[in-house]
């Protein structure tokens, strides 16, 4: 009995002596093993860091490579035979355009604009002959006057809905609203009548409300100043301004001059609104100046400094041409425009909600490119065109839009095209050459009128306020023949911070 005792007790102390001798070499095995993972390690954070300064570098020496391959395609490409490669380069194609609605074209402010060298160089060719519209005359008379005795005539008369409609209805005889009714002001001097009569070429600009004075224009041939009639159209307010702070000149015949700029005075302005004021000679040049062949139309803001005679050669009859505006920088939709213009309270946000519901309600869908047009929204500081009858016509249509909503402009001119569909054709040229067309001049003072805070239908209520224009923009206090409540304006993403 007491030898199993011993015998148990004796394997116990081996079995203890057995595992302590096994301890040390186990951590001998552990301590081996984690040595050998940490030197191993250290290496390849090595291999990593170099493969990633090394991947790096190939990165940037394709995308290099890439650069250079694809400015040396567009410099191949501009110089192609094919038709579709060289086209990109050309910035009056379709696929230019294409590729500028995408935002794959970079924005310019200012690029080279593509005119002749030589204004005696250019031969003018003959007059486009009138197709669609043959004879287009106007309404001279109110016809609401003549049936109301205490109704005063306004300068666009008091148009119905029915005739708004019946005048985008194309026919080889038409007669339309387009300013000018008799008794409704913007009379002009018997001696500016008799001058203007003799204008076949017209460069064109307007200052109202004394924001501007005339600047000079530059670069401008001898052949252009014999051919070219400078006709700025101002209002007695400004006439006071210039005549303080510019030295004018007067003919033996009584004409005002400042320069090279002949001063046409506008006697009893037809609205309350300056801006409004001054798209009477913007859009309806034809009609003060009904005499002229061609026109440009530049803002009074602006310093012309391209030979106008170049200009006619390059926007009208290079392309054959009869019609010619720049795109917008930023918009291509009226209702992006619409949107721009309340949120730099450009003019009334209500006013501007209903003008844009009534197109709606009218069908005008925002810009896409699936429209044939290359924008909605124009540039429209410079026109050029050519006084054909259709011309004529969409530039009266254009002005009874502003005459009867509000006068922004801009709003208007895409619903205009979008009214007379594929009859209207015009050349909208890319906004960086617009910009190489003038310098810009700021104002004399902050343009801004009460009218343009204003956030609520409710302020117009009583017109003690001065903010109701009186004699314009009727079509925004007629009831409209349609149900304008179940009408919602697009949703608007901003294109651009200064957009």
């Amino acid at each position: 009995m007491e030898s199993e005792i011993q015998r148990s007790v004796s394997s116990l102390v081996n079995r203890r002596a057995d595992r302590g001798n096994q301890t040390p070499r186990a951590k001998d095995v552990d301590d081996n093993a984690y040595s050998t993972s940490g030197r191993t390690s250290y290496p390849l954070r090595i291999i990593w860091k170099i493969g990633f300064v090394r991947l790096v570098l190939v990165v940037g020496i394709l995308w290099m490579l890439l650069i250079l391959t694809v400015l040396l395609f567009h410099v191949w490409s501009c110089q192609s035979s094919i038709a579709f490669l060289s086209a990109i380069c050309n910035k009056d194609g379709k696929v230019y355009a294409m590729l500028d609605t995408m935002g794959l074209v970079p924005k310019q402010h200012r690029c080279l604009v593509p005119v002749l060298n030589d204004p005696e160089s250019v031969i003018i060719p003959k007059r486009t002959p009138d197709k669609i519209v043959e004879n287009l005359s106007y309404y001279l008379e109110d016809d609401l006057v003549s049936t109301e005795s205490n109704t005063v005539p306004l300068f666009g008369g008091h148009q119905s809905w029915s005739q708004r409609e019946n005048s985008f209805r194309l026919n080889s005889t038409m007669k339309v609203h387009c300013g000018f009714i008799q008794g409704g002001g913007a009379a002009m001097q018997p001696v500016d009548v008799e001058y203007v009569k003799k204008c076949k070429f017209v460069v064109a600009s307007g200052i109202f409300d004394g924001y501007d004075t005339p600047h000079q224009p530059s670069n401008i041939s001898a052949r252009s100043q014999k051919l070219f009639c400078f006709l700025m159209v101002v209002d007695e307010k400004s006439f006071s301004f210039i005549k303080k702070n510019s030295t004018v000149r007067e003919d033996h015949l009584g004409g005002k001059w400042v320069g090279i700029w002949r001063l046409i005075l506008l006697r009893h302005p037809p609205y309350d609104e300056p801006r409004r004021n001054g798209k009477v000679p913007k859009i309806l040049t034809h009609r003060l100046f009904p005499h002229a062949q061609y026109s440009i139309w530049i803002d009074g803001k602006m310093e012309l400094i391209v030979d106008p005679l170049l200009i006619l050669e390059r926007y009208l009859w290079r392309g054959k041409h009869t019609f010619a505006i720049a795109r917008h920088k930023h918009h291509h939709s009226i209702y992006e425009e619409a949107d721009a213009i309340k949120r730099r309270k450009r003019y009334a946000r209500p006013l501007i909600d209903l003008h844009m519901k009534i197109y709606r309600y009218e069908g005008m869908e925002p810009w896409s490119p699936r429209k044939k047009t290359l924008s909605d929204v124009p540039e429209g500081a410079i026109i050029v065109r050519e006084h054909t009858a259709l011309n004529n016509l969409f530039s009266c249509l254009w002005f009874n839009e502003v005459n009867l909503f509000t006068p922004r402009d801009q709003l208007s001119f895409g619903y205009v095209v979008y009214r007379l569909g594929d009859s209207f054709k015009f050349f909208m040229f890319p906004n960086c050459e617009y910009n190489s067309l003038f310098v810009l001049h700021g104002h004399t003072r902050e343009h801004s009128s009460v009218v343009e805070w204003v956030k609520s239908l409710d302020e117009f209520k009583s017109n003690k306020t001065g903010l109701k224009e009186s004699r314009g923009g009727l079509g925004l206090w007629t009831p409209y023949p349609g149900n304008l409540d179940e009408v919602y304006l697009p949703p608007v993403a901003r294109t651009s911070a200064a957009g």
